[in-house]
């Protein structure tokens, strides 16, 4: 296969993986929202599996990459290596790229919203823990209701 061939099935593989994970992690998120442990649970495996394509994606990117350096290209990136092929096969591929790119963001930020619904979750729980805890009486964070010395003992210590 010639550059732009292999540059594109990859990019074409990499498009399918970032189209899956993202349709997981909604998935997860509703997961989440819905307290559903065993959606999250079920979907640890497709997780997994998709984990197993990236890297696939990844090593075939690097094996390409390593490739193409060796056969005398520029080879620091993708879009370095896109930057040698005519002018229109390398439209098609820079398209492909800032489609990637794209979807990269997005799947990023899917991901911080999804840790964002687990942090909060984890921190209701805590709070309904320590309620239990308690019996629901709030303790004071200083001392038993006695008053507070007035004194700053750090800076009132004779050295």
């Amino acid at each position: 296969m010639n550059l732009e061939t292999n540059i594109a099935s990859l990019l074409d593989e990499l498009s399918a993986v970032q189209s899956e994970l993202l349709a997981i992690l909604q998935r997860k998120r509703q997961c989440l929202l819905d307290q559903n442990a065993a959606g999250l649970a079920a979907i640890a495996a497709d997780e997994t599996q998709i984990l197993a394509r990236l890297q696939a994606c990844h090593d075939r990117r690097g094996e390409l990459l390593a490739d193409a350096a060796s056969d005398g290209h520029p080879a620091q990136n993708l879009r370095s290596l896109a930057g040698t092929l005519p002018r229109m096969q390398r439209r098609a591929v820079e398209t492909q790229i800032r489609d990637a790119e794209s979807r990269s963001r997005l799947l990023q930020h899917h991901s911080l919203t999804n840790w964002v619904v687990t942090q909060r979750t984890l921190l209701h729980l805590s709070q309904l823990l320590e309620i239990i805890a308690t019996g629901g009486r709030i303790k004071p964070t200083y001392g038993n209701g006695e008053p507070l010395a007035s004194g700053g003992s750090v800076l009132d210590h004779a050295a």
